[in-house]
Protein backbone atom coordinates (compact mmCIF):
# COMPACT_ATOMS: atom_id res chain seq x y z
CA UNK A 1 0.00 0.00 0.00
CA UNK A 2 2.90 2.75 0.41
CA UNK A 3 4.21 1.63 -2.64
CA UNK A 4 1.24 2.19 -4.14
CA UNK A 5 0.78 5.29 -2.64
CA UNK A 6 4.05 6.45 -3.31
CA UNK A 7 3.41 5.54 -7.49
CA UNK A 8 -0.20 7.40 -7.23
CA UNK A 9 1.43 10.87 -5.67
CA UNK A 10 3.74 10.56 -8.38
CA UNK A 11 1.63 9.72 -11.08
CA UNK A 12 -1.01 12.13 -9.83
CA UNK A 13 1.55 15.12 -9.33
CA UNK A 14 3.36 14.36 -12.27
CA UNK A 15 0.35 15.28 -14.11
CA UNK A 16 0.64 18.57 -13.65
CA UNK A 17 3.67 18.82 -14.43
CA UNK A 18 2.47 18.20 -19.09
CA UNK A 19 0.51 21.83 -18.28
CA UNK A 20 3.97 23.72 -16.49
CA UNK A 21 5.87 21.90 -19.91
CA UNK A 22 2.67 22.66 -22.66
CA UNK A 23 3.02 26.33 -20.59
CA UNK A 24 6.50 27.14 -21.30
CA UNK A 25 6.28 26.34 -25.30
CA UNK A 26 3.60 28.11 -25.54
CA UNK A 27 5.57 31.30 -24.00
CA UNK A 28 9.32 30.68 -24.55
CA UNK A 29 8.45 28.62 -27.90
CA UNK A 30 5.66 29.32 -29.78
CA UNK A 31 5.21 33.31 -28.80
CA UNK A 32 8.89 34.00 -28.95
CA UNK A 33 9.20 32.30 -31.95
CA UNK A 34 12.08 30.36 -30.91
CA UNK A 35 12.17 27.06 -32.74
CA UNK A 36 14.74 25.53 -30.58
CA UNK A 37 13.27 26.11 -27.12
CA UNK A 38 10.22 24.98 -28.52
CA UNK A 39 11.57 21.52 -30.04
CA UNK A 40 13.30 21.26 -26.28
CA UNK A 41 9.83 22.33 -24.48
CA UNK A 42 8.42 19.51 -26.60
CA UNK A 43 10.70 16.71 -26.14
CA UNK A 44 10.60 17.17 -22.59
CA UNK A 45 6.60 16.69 -22.89
CA UNK A 46 7.35 13.32 -24.78
CA UNK A 47 9.76 12.11 -21.68
CA UNK A 48 7.14 13.70 -19.48
CA UNK A 49 4.70 11.58 -21.34
CA UNK A 50 6.61 8.28 -21.19
CA UNK A 51 7.71 8.88 -17.47
CA UNK A 52 3.60 9.20 -16.40
CA UNK A 53 2.60 6.00 -18.61
CA UNK A 54 5.38 4.11 -16.49
CA UNK A 55 4.07 5.61 -13.42
CA UNK A 56 0.58 4.57 -14.21
CA UNK A 57 1.42 1.27 -15.23
CA UNK A 58 2.86 0.45 -12.13
CA UNK A 59 0.29 2.30 -10.28
CA UNK A 60 -2.24 0.37 -11.36
CA UNK A 61 -0.11 -3.12 -11.40
CA UNK A 62 0.31 -2.07 -7.36
CA UNK A 63 -3.04 -1.82 -6.64
CA UNK A 64 -4.42 -4.62 -8.81
CA UNK A 65 -1.70 -6.67 -6.40
CA UNK A 66 -2.71 -5.63 -3.05
CA UNK A 67 -6.78 -5.93 -4.63
CA UNK A 68 -6.03 -9.71 -5.21
CA UNK A 69 -3.98 -10.51 -2.03
CA UNK A 70 -6.56 -9.33 0.25
CA UNK A 71 -9.40 -10.79 -1.30
CA UNK A 72 -7.09 -14.13 -1.21
CA UNK A 73 -6.43 -13.65 2.24
CA UNK A 74 -9.80 -12.61 3.41
CA UNK A 75 -10.81 -15.72 1.40
CA UNK A 76 -8.08 -17.49 3.60
CA UNK A 77 -9.91 -16.13 6.77
CA UNK A 78 -13.29 -17.01 6.40
CA UNK A 79 -12.07 -20.44 5.40
CA UNK A 80 -10.68 -21.27 8.20
CA UNK A 81 -13.46 -19.60 10.51
CA UNK A 82 -15.92 -21.90 8.48
CA UNK A 83 -13.83 -24.54 9.35
CA UNK A 84 -13.55 -23.29 13.01
CA UNK A 85 -16.97 -23.35 13.61
CA UNK A 86 -17.85 -26.25 11.87
CA UNK A 87 -21.71 -27.54 12.39
CA UNK A 88 -22.58 -24.77 14.31
CA UNK A 89 -22.73 -22.90 10.89
CA UNK A 90 -25.77 -23.70 9.76
CA UNK A 91 -27.49 -22.86 12.91
CA UNK A 92 -26.07 -19.56 12.76
CA UNK A 93 -25.90 -18.51 9.32
CA UNK A 94 -28.19 -19.46 6.66
CA UNK A 95 -25.99 -21.00 3.22
CA UNK A 96 -26.97 -17.89 1.25
CA UNK A 97 -25.67 -15.07 3.15
CA UNK A 98 -22.24 -17.90 3.50
CA UNK A 99 -22.41 -17.83 -0.33
CA UNK A 100 -22.88 -13.95 -1.34
CA UNK A 101 -19.95 -13.75 1.54
CA UNK A 102 -17.57 -15.74 -0.19
CA UNK A 103 -18.33 -14.55 -3.94
CA UNK A 104 -19.32 -10.70 -3.51
CA UNK A 105 -18.80 -9.30 -0.39
CA UNK A 106 -14.68 -10.19 0.05
CA UNK A 107 -14.55 -9.03 -3.69
CA UNK A 108 -15.99 -5.51 -2.79
CA UNK A 109 -14.56 -5.43 0.50
CA UNK A 110 -10.93 -6.30 -1.04
CA UNK A 111 -11.76 -3.66 -4.02
CA UNK A 112 -11.78 -0.56 -1.10
CA UNK A 113 -8.13 -1.52 -0.99
CA UNK A 114 -7.15 -0.57 -4.78
CA UNK A 115 -8.44 3.70 -3.32
CA UNK A 116 -5.70 3.84 -0.69
CA UNK A 117 -2.73 4.35 -3.50
CA UNK A 118 -4.50 6.87 -5.87
CA UNK A 119 -6.38 8.56 -2.58
CA UNK A 120 -3.54 9.82 -1.02
CA UNK A 121 -2.04 10.34 -4.69
CA UNK A 122 -5.62 12.45 -5.23
CA UNK A 123 -5.07 14.79 -1.72
CA UNK A 124 -1.12 15.40 -2.66
CA UNK A 125 -2.23 16.36 -6.21
CA UNK A 126 -4.82 18.61 -4.96
CA UNK A 127 -2.35 20.44 -2.51
CA UNK A 128 0.48 20.70 -5.29
CA UNK A 129 -1.96 21.80 -8.08
CA UNK A 130 -3.12 24.99 -5.28
CA UNK A 131 0.06 25.88 -4.96
CA UNK A 132 1.04 26.27 -8.33
CA UNK A 133 -1.98 27.99 -8.91
CA UNK A 134 -1.33 30.23 -6.22
CA UNK A 135 1.72 31.15 -8.16
CA UNK A 136 -0.07 31.94 -11.14
CA UNK A 137 -3.23 33.93 -9.18
CA UNK A 138 -4.41 33.89 -5.99
CA UNK A 139 -7.83 33.77 -6.50
CA UNK A 140 -8.21 30.91 -9.10
CA UNK A 141 -5.86 29.02 -6.02
CA UNK A 142 -8.61 29.80 -4.00
CA UNK A 143 -11.69 28.77 -6.10
CA UNK A 144 -9.64 25.25 -6.16
CA UNK A 145 -9.51 25.39 -2.85
CA UNK A 146 -13.04 25.66 -2.15
CA UNK A 147 -14.49 24.26 -5.08
CA UNK A 148 -13.31 20.77 -4.52
CA UNK A 149 -14.23 20.35 -1.00
CA UNK A 150 -17.77 21.66 -2.41
CA UNK A 151 -17.98 18.84 -4.98
CA UNK A 152 -17.58 15.86 -1.97
CA UNK A 153 -19.83 17.89 0.27
CA UNK A 154 -22.69 17.68 -3.01
CA UNK A 155 -21.96 13.82 -3.24
CA UNK A 156 -21.73 12.78 0.27
CA UNK A 157 -25.66 12.63 0.84
CA UNK A 158 -25.45 10.48 -1.87
CA UNK A 159 -23.05 8.33 -0.49
CA UNK A 160 -25.11 7.89 3.13
CA UNK A 161 -28.10 6.71 0.98
CA UNK A 162 -26.62 4.19 -0.91
CA UNK A 163 -25.11 3.17 2.37
CA UNK A 164 -28.77 2.38 3.64
CA UNK A 165 -29.75 1.12 0.30
CA UNK A 166 -26.82 -1.24 0.15
CA UNK A 167 -27.33 -2.52 2.94
CA UNK A 168 -31.73 -3.10 2.90
CA UNK A 169 -29.97 -5.03 -0.59
CA UNK A 170 -27.48 -7.00 0.48
CA UNK A 171 -29.10 -8.64 3.09
CA UNK A 172 -32.24 -9.55 1.14
CA UNK A 173 -30.23 -10.94 -1.46
CA UNK A 174 -28.55 -13.04 0.90
CA UNK A 175 -31.70 -14.41 2.16
CA UNK A 176 -33.18 -15.36 -1.71
CA UNK A 177 -29.93 -16.88 -2.27
CA UNK A 178 -30.69 -19.08 1.40
CA UNK A 179 -34.63 -19.40 0.01
CA UNK A 180 -33.36 -21.01 -3.56
CA UNK A 181 -30.36 -22.95 -1.97
CA UNK A 182 -33.37 -24.46 0.23
CA UNK A 183 -35.77 -25.19 -2.93
CA UNK A 184 -32.93 -27.06 -5.08
CA UNK A 185 -32.08 -29.52 -2.03
CA UNK A 186 -35.82 -29.86 -1.31
CA UNK A 187 -36.90 -30.26 -5.10
CA UNK A 188 -37.65 -33.77 -4.90
CA UNK A 189 -39.54 -33.50 -1.99
CA UNK A 190 -41.53 -30.54 -2.96
CA UNK A 191 -42.21 -32.02 -6.56
CA UNK A 192 -43.52 -35.35 -4.50
CA UNK A 193 -45.68 -32.94 -2.75
CA UNK A 194 -47.06 -30.38 -5.33
CA UNK A 195 -45.48 -27.85 -3.82
CA UNK A 196 -43.22 -26.68 -6.46
CA UNK A 197 -45.50 -24.81 -8.14
CA UNK A 198 -46.33 -22.48 -4.64
CA UNK A 199 -42.44 -21.97 -3.85
CA UNK A 200 -41.76 -21.20 -7.51
CA UNK A 201 -44.52 -18.56 -7.08
CA UNK A 202 -43.10 -17.04 -3.70
CA UNK A 203 -39.74 -17.12 -4.94
CA UNK A 204 -40.54 -15.28 -8.07
CA UNK A 205 -42.37 -12.48 -5.58
CA UNK A 206 -39.25 -12.25 -3.54
CA UNK A 207 -37.09 -11.95 -6.76
CA UNK A 208 -39.39 -9.06 -8.12
CA UNK A 209 -39.16 -7.01 -4.43
CA UNK A 210 -35.38 -7.80 -5.09
CA UNK A 211 -35.28 -6.64 -8.13
CA UNK A 212 -37.33 -2.88 -7.30
CA UNK A 213 -34.83 -2.76 -4.38
CA UNK A 214 -31.97 -3.24 -6.89
CA UNK A 215 -33.64 -0.36 -9.09
CA UNK A 216 -33.38 1.51 -5.55
CA UNK A 217 -29.36 1.02 -5.19
CA UNK A 218 -29.07 1.37 -9.26
CA UNK A 219 -31.03 4.80 -9.45
CA UNK A 220 -28.62 6.07 -6.14
CA UNK A 221 -25.59 4.66 -8.33
CA UNK A 222 -26.62 6.21 -11.20
CA UNK A 223 -26.80 9.79 -9.94
CA UNK A 224 -23.53 9.47 -8.20
CA UNK A 225 -22.07 8.30 -11.14
CA UNK A 226 -23.59 11.34 -13.09
CA UNK A 227 -22.03 13.87 -10.24
CA UNK A 228 -18.75 12.39 -10.65
CA UNK A 229 -18.60 13.57 -14.38
CA UNK A 230 -20.76 16.32 -14.29
CA UNK A 231 -19.49 18.21 -10.92
CA UNK A 232 -15.96 18.30 -11.71
CA UNK A 233 -16.76 19.08 -15.22
CA UNK A 234 -18.73 22.39 -14.57
CA UNK A 235 -16.03 23.35 -12.06
CA UNK A 236 -13.41 22.74 -14.88
CA UNK A 237 -15.58 25.48 -17.00
CA UNK A 238 -16.28 27.46 -14.27
CA UNK A 239 -12.11 27.96 -13.53
CA UNK A 240 -11.71 28.03 -17.14
CA UNK A 241 -14.34 31.11 -17.39
CA UNK A 242 -12.47 32.91 -15.01
CA UNK A 243 -8.76 32.02 -15.98
CA UNK A 244 -9.75 33.18 -19.78
CA UNK A 245 -10.87 36.45 -18.73
CA UNK A 246 -8.21 37.50 -17.20
CA UNK A 247 -6.02 35.83 -19.82
CA UNK A 248 -7.82 38.48 -21.42
CA UNK A 249 -7.62 41.46 -19.11
CA UNK A 250 -3.81 40.90 -19.06
CA UNK A 251 -3.60 39.82 -15.88
CA UNK A 252 -2.22 36.21 -17.03
CA UNK A 253 0.26 35.34 -20.28
CA UNK A 254 -1.62 32.50 -22.70
CA UNK A 255 0.93 30.14 -21.49
CA UNK A 256 -0.20 30.95 -18.62
CA UNK A 257 -4.17 30.34 -18.99
CA UNK A 258 -3.61 26.87 -21.00
CA UNK A 259 -1.31 26.06 -17.81
CA UNK A 260 -4.14 26.82 -15.71
CA UNK A 261 -6.68 24.91 -18.16
CA UNK A 262 -4.23 21.64 -17.95
CA UNK A 263 -3.99 21.84 -14.14
CA UNK A 264 -7.31 22.23 -13.32
CA UNK A 265 -8.01 19.50 -16.47
CA UNK A 266 -5.82 17.52 -14.07
CA UNK A 267 -7.47 18.20 -11.06
CA UNK A 268 -10.75 16.17 -12.17
CA UNK A 269 -8.85 13.12 -12.07
CA UNK A 270 -7.57 13.32 -8.27
CA UNK A 271 -11.71 14.39 -8.11
CA UNK A 272 -13.29 11.35 -9.56
CA UNK A 273 -10.60 9.12 -7.58
CA UNK A 274 -11.56 11.07 -4.61
CA UNK A 275 -15.53 10.55 -5.65
CA UNK A 276 -15.15 7.23 -6.39
CA UNK A 277 -13.39 5.76 -3.56
CA UNK A 278 -15.92 7.52 -1.33
CA UNK A 279 -18.35 4.99 -3.32
CA UNK A 280 -16.01 2.21 -2.92
CA UNK A 281 -15.84 2.74 0.51
CA UNK A 282 -19.48 2.81 1.08
CA UNK A 283 -20.08 -0.81 -0.60
CA UNK A 284 -16.90 -1.68 1.30
CA UNK A 285 -17.95 -0.91 4.51
CA UNK A 286 -21.60 -3.04 4.29
CA UNK A 287 -19.69 -5.98 2.63
CA UNK A 288 -16.97 -5.55 5.67
CA UNK A 289 -20.13 -5.40 7.99
CA UNK A 290 -21.33 -8.84 6.97
CA UNK A 291 -17.83 -10.51 7.03
CA UNK A 292 -16.88 -9.93 10.26
CA UNK A 293 -20.93 -11.05 11.23
CA UNK A 294 -19.70 -14.06 10.02
CA UNK A 295 -16.30 -14.12 11.80
CA UNK A 296 -17.97 -13.10 14.87
CA UNK A 297 -19.53 -16.66 15.05
CA UNK A 298 -18.27 -18.71 17.66
CA UNK A 299 -18.50 -22.86 18.71
CA UNK A 300 -20.43 -23.43 21.13
CA UNK A 301 -18.93 -26.21 22.23
CA UNK A 302 -19.07 -28.30 19.98
CA UNK A 303 -16.03 -27.20 17.88
CA UNK A 304 -13.51 -27.67 20.84
CA UNK A 305 -13.36 -28.13 24.36
CA UNK A 306 -12.33 -24.31 24.62
CA UNK A 307 -15.02 -22.00 24.58
CA UNK A 308 -15.04 -18.53 24.24
CA UNK A 309 -14.94 -16.43 27.65
CA UNK A 310 -18.75 -16.01 27.51
CA UNK A 311 -19.64 -19.30 27.50
CA UNK A 312 -16.99 -20.21 29.91
CA UNK A 313 -19.21 -17.55 31.81
CA UNK A 314 -22.09 -19.14 30.99
CA UNK A 315 -20.81 -22.68 32.51
CA UNK A 316 -20.99 -21.43 35.87
CA UNK A 317 -23.86 -19.24 36.12
CA UNK A 318 -26.74 -20.32 37.64
CA UNK A 319 -30.13 -20.30 35.45
CA UNK A 320 -27.71 -20.73 32.46
CA UNK A 321 -29.17 -22.46 29.35
CA UNK A 322 -25.67 -24.32 28.79
CA UNK A 323 -24.66 -27.41 30.08
CA UNK A 324 -22.14 -27.41 33.14
CA UNK A 325 -18.11 -28.54 31.99
CA UNK A 326 -15.31 -28.94 33.24
CA UNK A 327 -13.26 -25.47 31.99
CA UNK A 328 -9.97 -27.76 30.22
CA UNK A 329 -9.90 -30.60 28.44
CA UNK A 330 -11.14 -33.90 29.51
CA UNK A 331 -9.90 -37.48 28.34
CA UNK A 332 -11.23 -39.89 26.46
CA UNK A 333 -12.17 -43.29 27.79
CA UNK A 334 -9.22 -45.65 28.15
CA UNK A 335 -11.11 -48.12 25.99
CA UNK A 336 -14.60 -49.00 24.50
CA UNK A 337 -17.60 -47.06 26.49
CA UNK A 338 -20.95 -46.53 26.13
CA UNK A 339 -22.91 -43.16 25.73
CA UNK A 340 -25.35 -41.69 27.64
CA UNK A 341 -27.83 -38.89 26.02
CA UNK A 342 -29.30 -37.13 29.25
CA UNK A 343 -31.63 -34.97 26.54
CA UNK A 344 -33.91 -38.39 25.72
CA UNK A 345 -32.82 -41.01 28.18
CA UNK A 346 -30.80 -43.16 25.64
CA UNK A 347 -28.19 -44.93 26.93
CA UNK A 348 -26.07 -47.16 24.11
CA UNK A 349 -24.03 -50.00 25.51
CA UNK A 350 -20.33 -50.79 24.16
CA UNK A 351 -19.68 -53.17 21.55
CA UNK A 352 -23.78 -53.87 20.63
CA UNK A 353 -26.05 -52.58 18.17
CA UNK A 354 -28.37 -50.23 19.43
CA UNK A 355 -31.79 -49.59 17.49
CA UNK A 356 -33.74 -46.38 17.56
CA UNK A 357 -37.09 -45.85 16.32
CA UNK A 358 -38.14 -42.40 16.35
CA UNK A 359 -41.90 -40.95 16.14
CA UNK A 360 -40.63 -38.02 14.98
CA UNK A 361 -37.29 -38.31 12.25
CA UNK A 362 -36.00 -34.41 13.30
CA UNK A 363 -35.91 -36.29 17.26
CA UNK A 364 -33.47 -38.86 15.10
CA UNK A 365 -31.39 -36.75 13.40
CA UNK A 366 -31.54 -34.02 16.92
CA UNK A 367 -30.05 -37.50 18.97
CA UNK A 368 -27.31 -38.23 16.46
CA UNK A 369 -26.24 -34.68 16.51
CA UNK A 370 -25.99 -34.52 20.46
CA UNK A 371 -24.25 -38.25 20.49
CA UNK A 372 -22.18 -37.62 17.87
CA UNK A 373 -21.26 -34.35 18.98
CA UNK A 374 -22.27 -31.78 16.73
CA UNK A 375 -24.60 -29.87 18.49
CA UNK A 376 -24.08 -28.49 22.38
CA UNK A 377 -25.50 -31.29 25.12
CA UNK A 378 -24.80 -33.22 28.01
CA UNK A 379 -24.71 -36.30 26.74
CA UNK A 380 -21.80 -38.35 28.11
CA UNK A 381 -18.88 -40.75 27.02
CA UNK A 382 -18.26 -43.69 29.43
CA UNK A 383 -19.73 -41.32 32.30
CA UNK A 384 -17.01 -38.13 30.64
CA UNK A 385 -18.73 -35.03 28.81
CA UNK A 386 -19.06 -35.55 25.81
CA UNK A 387 -18.24 -31.97 24.97
CA UNK A 388 -14.99 -31.58 27.56
CA UNK A 389 -13.52 -34.16 25.43
CA UNK A 390 -10.81 -33.45 22.69
CA UNK A 391 -12.82 -32.58 19.46
CA UNK A 392 -9.57 -34.76 17.51
CA UNK A 393 -10.48 -37.48 19.62
CA UNK A 394 -13.78 -37.80 19.72
CA UNK A 395 -13.93 -37.50 15.52
CA UNK A 396 -11.42 -40.02 15.67
CA UNK A 397 -13.40 -42.18 17.54
CA UNK A 398 -17.33 -41.20 16.76
CA UNK A 399 -18.59 -41.42 13.32
CA UNK A 400 -22.10 -40.34 12.41
CA UNK A 401 -22.76 -41.38 8.97
CA UNK A 402 -25.91 -39.69 7.36
CA UNK A 403 -27.83 -41.51 4.62
CA UNK A 404 -27.26 -37.58 2.58
CA UNK A 405 -23.60 -37.54 3.44
CA UNK A 406 -21.15 -35.46 0.52
CA UNK A 407 -19.78 -37.28 -2.03
CA UNK A 408 -16.82 -35.83 -3.23
CA UNK A 409 -15.44 -36.19 -6.96
CA UNK A 410 -12.73 -39.17 -7.24
CA UNK A 411 -12.35 -42.60 -8.38
CA UNK A 412 -14.76 -44.93 -6.64
CA UNK A 413 -12.01 -46.32 -4.60
CA UNK A 414 -10.59 -42.54 -3.83
CA UNK A 415 -14.54 -42.11 -2.56
CA UNK A 416 -14.08 -45.43 -0.40
CA UNK A 417 -10.83 -44.53 0.86
CA UNK A 418 -11.45 -41.04 2.13
CA UNK A 419 -12.00 -41.64 5.75
CA UNK A 420 -9.35 -44.62 5.58
CA UNK A 421 -6.31 -43.64 3.55
CA UNK A 422 -4.76 -46.97 4.26
CA UNK A 423 -7.67 -49.40 3.08
CA UNK A 424 -6.20 -51.97 1.12
CA UNK A 425 -8.02 -54.10 -1.28
CA UNK A 426 -9.15 -56.51 1.14
CA UNK A 427 -10.75 -53.81 3.18
CA UNK A 428 -12.53 -52.44 0.89
CA UNK A 429 -14.02 -55.62 -0.32
CA UNK A 430 -15.55 -56.14 3.02
CA UNK A 431 -16.75 -52.78 3.20
CA UNK A 432 -18.51 -53.19 -0.17
CA UNK A 433 -19.76 -56.90 0.89
CA UNK A 434 -21.21 -55.59 4.18
CA UNK A 435 -22.78 -52.83 2.25
CA UNK A 436 -24.31 -55.04 -0.65
CA UNK A 437 -22.76 -52.71 -2.93
CA UNK A 438 -20.40 -55.16 -5.01
CA UNK A 439 -23.15 -54.57 -7.81
CA UNK A 440 -21.83 -51.32 -7.97
CA UNK A 441 -18.84 -51.88 -8.74
CA UNK A 442 -19.88 -54.34 -11.11
CA UNK A 443 -21.67 -52.21 -13.03
CA UNK A 444 -18.69 -49.38 -13.88
CA UNK A 445 -16.42 -49.92 -16.76
CA UNK A 446 -13.39 -49.85 -14.10
CA UNK A 447 -14.87 -51.15 -11.24
CA UNK A 448 -13.02 -49.21 -8.28
CA UNK A 449 -11.20 -47.20 -10.67
CA UNK A 450 -13.99 -45.79 -12.41
CA UNK A 451 -14.08 -41.74 -12.34
CA UNK A 452 -17.22 -40.41 -10.01
CA UNK A 453 -18.31 -36.99 -10.14
CA UNK A 454 -19.04 -34.41 -7.74
CA UNK A 455 -21.87 -36.25 -5.30
CA UNK A 456 -21.57 -39.12 -7.61
CA UNK A 457 -25.01 -38.02 -9.72
CA UNK A 458 -24.22 -40.78 -11.92
CA UNK A 459 -25.12 -43.33 -9.90
CA UNK A 460 -28.60 -44.24 -8.19
CA UNK A 461 -30.17 -43.03 -4.80
CA UNK A 462 -29.55 -46.23 -3.88
CA UNK A 463 -26.09 -47.09 -5.53
CA UNK A 464 -25.29 -44.11 -3.40
CA UNK A 465 -26.89 -44.59 -0.43
CA UNK A 466 -24.62 -48.04 -0.35
CA UNK A 467 -21.39 -46.32 -1.25
CA UNK A 468 -21.86 -43.77 1.62
CA UNK A 469 -22.48 -46.95 4.06
CA UNK A 470 -19.74 -48.59 2.31
CA UNK A 471 -17.25 -45.78 3.13
CA UNK A 472 -18.51 -45.51 6.67
CA UNK A 473 -17.88 -49.28 7.33
CA UNK A 474 -14.46 -48.64 6.10
CA UNK A 475 -13.66 -46.12 8.58
CA UNK A 476 -14.03 -49.18 11.40
CA UNK A 477 -15.15 -46.74 14.13
CA UNK A 478 -14.86 -47.38 17.42
CA UNK A 479 -18.41 -46.06 17.44
CA UNK A 480 -20.42 -45.67 14.72
CA UNK A 481 -24.25 -43.58 14.21
CA UNK A 482 -25.57 -44.61 11.35
CA UNK A 483 -28.94 -42.18 9.95
CA UNK A 484 -31.47 -44.18 7.97
CA UNK A 485 -28.61 -46.04 6.27
CA UNK A 486 -31.19 -48.31 4.25
CA UNK A 487 -34.19 -45.91 3.15
CA UNK A 488 -33.23 -45.68 -0.72
CA UNK A 489 -33.01 -49.22 -1.23
CA UNK A 490 -35.33 -52.37 -1.70
CA UNK A 491 -36.69 -54.89 0.69
CA UNK A 492 -34.41 -57.87 -0.52
CA UNK A 493 -31.22 -55.54 -0.72
CA UNK A 494 -32.23 -54.17 3.18
CA UNK A 495 -32.35 -58.38 4.32
CA UNK A 496 -28.94 -58.39 3.35
CA UNK A 497 -27.37 -55.07 4.52
CA UNK A 498 -29.30 -55.94 7.87
CA UNK A 499 -27.32 -59.38 8.22
CA UNK A 500 -24.17 -58.36 6.99
CA UNK A 501 -24.01 -55.17 9.16
CA UNK A 502 -24.62 -56.98 12.23
CA UNK A 503 -21.64 -59.15 11.58
CA UNK A 504 -19.14 -55.90 10.00
CA UNK A 505 -19.74 -54.18 13.07
CA UNK A 506 -19.69 -57.59 15.71
CA UNK A 507 -18.45 -56.27 19.06
CA UNK A 508 -18.17 -52.72 18.64
CA UNK A 509 -20.87 -50.20 19.20
CA UNK A 510 -22.93 -49.13 16.56
CA UNK A 511 -26.28 -46.62 16.54
CA UNK A 512 -28.73 -47.19 13.96
CA UNK A 513 -31.88 -44.66 13.55
CA UNK A 514 -34.28 -46.37 11.68
CA UNK A 515 -37.67 -47.68 11.19
CA UNK A 516 -36.74 -50.79 9.01
CA UNK A 517 -38.28 -53.73 10.66
CA UNK A 518 -35.47 -55.51 8.62
CA UNK A 519 -32.75 -53.53 10.13
CA UNK A 520 -34.74 -53.53 13.93
CA UNK A 521 -35.21 -57.01 14.21
CA UNK A 522 -31.04 -57.55 14.13
CA UNK A 523 -30.41 -55.33 16.49
CA UNK A 524 -29.69 -56.43 20.43
CA UNK A 525 -31.70 -53.43 21.47
CA UNK A 526 -34.25 -51.39 20.32
CA UNK A 527 -35.30 -47.79 21.82
CA UNK A 528 -38.68 -46.31 20.78
CA UNK A 529 -38.30 -42.95 20.80
CA UNK A 530 -41.77 -40.52 21.41
CA UNK A 531 -41.41 -36.51 21.45
CA UNK A 532 -37.72 -36.82 22.18
CA UNK A 533 -37.72 -38.93 25.33
CA UNK A 534 -37.27 -42.97 24.57
CA UNK A 535 -40.91 -44.24 25.89
CA UNK A 536 -39.76 -48.51 25.80
CA UNK A 537 -36.59 -50.06 25.41
CA UNK A 538 -36.54 -53.77 24.67
CA UNK A 539 -35.91 -56.05 21.82
CA UNK A 540 -37.60 -55.78 18.59
CA UNK A 541 -39.99 -58.54 19.28
CA UNK A 542 -40.77 -57.35 22.79
CA UNK A 543 -41.59 -54.00 21.92
CA UNK A 544 -44.03 -55.52 19.07
CA UNK A 545 -45.88 -57.33 21.69
CA UNK A 546 -46.10 -54.89 24.34
CA UNK A 547 -45.77 -51.33 22.66
CA UNK A 548 -48.80 -50.09 20.32
CA UNK A 549 -47.34 -47.39 19.45
CA UNK A 550 -43.85 -48.93 18.31
CA UNK A 551 -46.01 -51.14 16.25
CA UNK A 552 -47.75 -48.41 14.58
CA UNK A 553 -44.87 -46.85 13.79
CA UNK A 554 -42.90 -49.93 12.36
CA UNK A 555 -46.13 -50.65 10.04
CA UNK A 556 -45.98 -47.82 8.61
CA UNK A 557 -49.83 -46.54 9.02
CA UNK A 558 -50.49 -50.02 7.13
CA UNK A 559 -53.30 -51.76 9.37
CA UNK A 560 -52.47 -55.15 7.13
CA UNK A 561 -48.81 -54.84 8.06
CA UNK A 562 -49.72 -53.76 11.60
CA UNK A 563 -51.96 -57.23 12.14
CA UNK A 564 -49.40 -58.85 10.71
CA UNK A 565 -46.72 -57.90 13.31
CA UNK A 566 -48.80 -58.52 16.13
Amino acid sequence: MLRGSLFGTAWMTGLAVRPYLISRAVDDGLRAGDNRSLALWVAAIVVAGVALSWLGIMRHRTMTFIREDAKARSAAVVLRQLSRVGAVLPRRAAAGEVATVGGTDIDRAAQVMTVTGPGVGAVVAYLVVAVVLWSISPLLALCVLVGVPSVVLVVAPLLRRLERAESVYRQQQGELTARSGDIVAGLRVLAGVGGRGLFARRYAARSRDLLVEGYRVGAVNSWIDAATVAIPGLFLAAVVWLSARMAATGDVSVGELVAVYGYVATLVVPVWFLLEGGHQLIRGRVAARRIVALLAVEPDGVGGPHDTPARARAATVPGSRQPARPAGPVAAPGGPAGLHDRSSGLTVRAGRLTAVAAADPADALALADRLGRYAVSDATWGGVPLTAVELDQVRARILVADHDAYLFAGTLREVLRGARPDGDRERITSALHAASAEDVVDALPDGLDAPLDTRARSLSGGQRQRVRLARALLAEPEVLILVEPTSAVDAHTEARIAERLRRARAGRTTVVLTTSPLLLGRADEVAHLVAGRVAATGTHADLLDRDPGYRRLVARGDADAEQALR
